[in-house]
This record gives C-alpha cells, structure tokens and sequence, in this order.
C-alpha cells in the first residue's frame, strides 16, 4: 500500500489537470528529465502571477512547459513570458506543449546560456514583474542577483528546488551545487533588498519580493 504523505494528500483533493498531465506524458516520451515544479507549488505560480497583476515574467528553465504553463496562466491579454532554456530540443517541447494549451501567443523561448540572455536583457535595461529560477544549480546565486537587478520594485522572485531532496541540510553533501543551493538560500533569507520565506514543501520553494 502506497504511504500518504502530506503533499499526496493535499493533491488528493484537486481534480486532475489533464493538460499538466499531458505535459508529463510528453516529457516521459521524450526521455526527458521528470523534474518539472510540484503541482501545487505550480498552482502556486500561477495564483502568484496573478495576484500580482504581473505584465512580463521570465523564466529560467523551460524543461518541458509544465511550468511555463502555470506562469502563462496567469498572464492577462498583453502579458508576456520569457523563457531561458540552455537546450533547443527542450524548447521545442516546451512551446509545442505550451501551444497546445492555447497560451502559446504569450510565450518566447530564447536558447543558450542563461547567463548571457540575462545581462543582454539587463544591458537593454528590460525589467520584470516575475521571475521563476528553475535550471542548474550552481548558477542559482549569480540567477537571484541578475533577477533582482532586472526587477520591478516590487516583482516576485521564486526558485525551486531550494532543499534539493534533503542535500541542503546534509552537511556531508559538498558539491558544488549544493553549496550553490545554500548560498542562494542564505542570500534569499538575508538580502536588504528582498523581503521573503522558503517553503519546505515537495522540495522546497524561495519566495522574495523586491523591495
């Protein structure tokens, strides 16, 4: 028998989104890495965009879509998402899925180095309303400082995968990645010029808001 966990549990009371589902069924026929956002922090996303009234979001890692999707929905006429990804077959994935979704108007993948995307955006002085960091991990500091200095006041910073499947607080763990994760998390948590939390759900979620 399958064990219930508290996150099991509260998925459990959604009806299931066949257009997220699908998405994971393409990812899985496309050898893909599984490793889109946790339903209910997509939910999230997706509730946060809207909430805020964002105009422009950029997201680091498109993957598949699935999160592209959460963000896009939240998006009004006008809205726009950019999206980062280091890999043109993940991006071809990711629009056709996105297009499938009818929200494909409201997307533009750019491909290569996010790094580079990042400071031509900042030396263009385009600016966001939200941003969702989900792509290599040891990059994560140098992604929250280039976020912020392309914000909005205002605009929400999000990162996944903060606890990284417990490595975080396993002082054994000393990848670079890890230490990468720890460094953006501090900095998360002690930046003046961010208010925010870190949820320890799934595998934990950074939220900031700039000031």
């Amino acid at each position: 028998m399958e064990t219930v966990t508290a996150e099991s549990y509260m998925e459990g009371l959604y009806e299931e989104d066949a257009v997220l589902t699908r998405v994971k069924e393409v990812i899985v026929s496309h050898n893909m890495p599984e490793i889109s956002i946790a339903p209910g922090y997509g939910r999230l996303l997706t509730m946060l965009v809207t909430m805020i009234g964002a105009k422009r979001v950029l997201e680091i890692g498109a993957l598949g879509g699935y999160s592209g999707i959460c963000l896009a929905r939240g998006l009004k006429d006008g809205g726009k998402l950019i999206s980062l990804e280091l890999k043109q077959d993940f991006a071809d994935v990711a629009k056709r899925n996105v297009t499938d979704a009818g929200l494909g108007d409201f997307v533009e993948y750019r491909i290569g180095e996010a790094l580079d995307h990042l400071n031509e955006l900042l030396e263009r002085g385009e600016r966001f309303d939200f941003f969702f960091i989900d792509a290599d991990k040891v990059n994560y500091p140098n992604y929250l400082e280039l976020a912020i200095k392309l914000a909005n006041p205002g605009a929400i910073i999000a990162g996944d995968n903060t606890l990284m499947r417990g490595k975080v607080v396993d002082e054994k763990q000393t990848k670079a990645s890890v230490q990468a994760m720890r460094t953006f998390n501090q900095r998360i948590a002690t930046d003046e010029r961010l208010e925010s939390t870190i949820l320890p759900a799934y595998d934990g979620l950074a939220l900031a808001r700039v000031k």
